[in-house]
């Protein structure tokens, strides 16, 4: 037996839920749910491919499990790594069929045998891995997290990856400093953009770099100290000529591709290159002399299997982060907003990089 995490409805305190151990690989895939009364909504991915290839059923509404809860989606958000698993390419691969979808935010419906601390009508969100784009999901007690009063389903269900992935790259595997210049790529994007306020907060200098000027506009809205548009300025002599030619200390990259060598070429001495994700759709191939010359870290970032190894450290993150949403410190953008039928089209244009902070889907 082990304990979930959930915090409180204003976040002040941790608190504790009964709960079972779990782990990615335990999540239940759609074909073994036990299933309820009635019907529900579901995008379905039965078939590995492309985002046109899944499907939208009714099929069976569902049944909590032991330390389980069911939860009716209210919210769920849309990631890069929902691409990427529909396609059997993410670090992951859940048994077929199965509906995607990693953060769900709603409200518990059901409760399963042994669960306590959580009730019938709480709000609540969680990130599950896969299973959200529909309108029920069985979720392991111990992932469920209470939302806090005054977030709505929609900024909750945007919230945790983005957000955690960005302040977990930041704080503890950068270890960003007070007066530290930090380079965001795609700085536009969910996890780009996070990384733009919360290095603020930490006291950075942000150089924000992204494809147009209509992104760039958003990152200064957001708090970035000086912009770079890569597709039309030099991008290293403006870094160069920005730090005085000492270069950056700390890059946060989700995007990889041909930038990404001549982000970490734009790092100082003792630089972290944080290794993000691949939104380009093409893995990076920097010369490892480069680290040596520079003395400078390449640094992994792999959010999943952080809060599956690190728990206690996860529940600080998330005590941290809510806390400063709640003073207002950070302003989630959900920029665009689907029915679930056109899962497809949120995930297209996730690929196509059209996705300005975060999207969703609603049921």
């Amino acid at each position: 037996m082990s304990y979930g995490r959930c915090l409180d409805s204003k976040f002040n305190a941790l608190h504790l839920c009964r709960g079972v151990e779990s782990s990615w690989k335990q999540e239940i895939p759609l074909n073994v749910w036990e299933y309820g009364e009635g019907n529900m909504k579901a995008v379905i991915c039965k078939q590995w491919g492309p985002p046109e290839s899944l499907v939208v059923e009714n099929i069976p509404s569902l049944k909590a499990d032991k330390a389980h809860v069911i939860v009716k989606v209210k919210a769920c958000g849309v990631n890069f790594p929902d691409t990427l698993i529909i396609q059997g390419e993410y670090q992951y691969k859940p048994d077929l069929p199965f509906s995607p979808g990693a953060e769900i935010a709603g409200v518990i419906k059901e409760l399963g045998q042994g669960v306590s601390g959580i009730e019938v009508g709480d709000r609540v969100l969680a990130f599950i891995g896969w299973g959200g784009f529909s309108e029920e999901v069985s979720v392991p007690v111990d992932k469920i997290i209470h939302i806090p009063e005054g977030m709505d389903f929609k900024t909750a269900s945007a919230f945790v990856m983005t957000y955690g992935t960005s302040y977990y790259a930041l704080k503890h595997r950068a270890q960003l400093k007070f007066g530290e210049t930090l380079l965001v790529l795609g700085a536009a994007g969910g996890i780009g953009l996070a990384a733009v306020e919360l290095g603020k907060i930490m006291g950075a200098r942000v150089i924000a770099s992204a494809s147009s000027d209509d992104k760039l506009s958003v990152c200064k809205e957001y708090g970035a100290d000086e912009l770079i548009n890569y597709s039309t300025q030099n991008f290293r002599s403006i870094i160069s000529e920005i730090t005085n030619g000492q270069g950056v200390d700390v890059v946060c990259d989700p995007v990889g591709g041909d930038l990404s060598e001549q982000a970490f070429r734009s790092t100082g001495w003792k630089g972290r290159f944080l290794v993000m994700g691949f939104a380009s759709g093409e893995i990076s191939r920097i010369p490892l002399n480069l680290p040596l010359l520079k003395g400078s870290s390449i640094v992994g970032v792999f959010w999943s299997d952080f809060i599956r190894r690190e728990k206690e450290t996860y529940a600080y993150v998330l005590q941290e982060l809510t806390r400063w949403y709640v003073q207002g410190k950070l302003k989630p953008l959900i920029s665009r907003i689907y029915p679930l039928e056109q899962a497809a089209l949120a995930l297209n244009d996730i690929v196509q990089r059209r996705v300005t902070g975060k999207i969703v889907l609603v049921p």
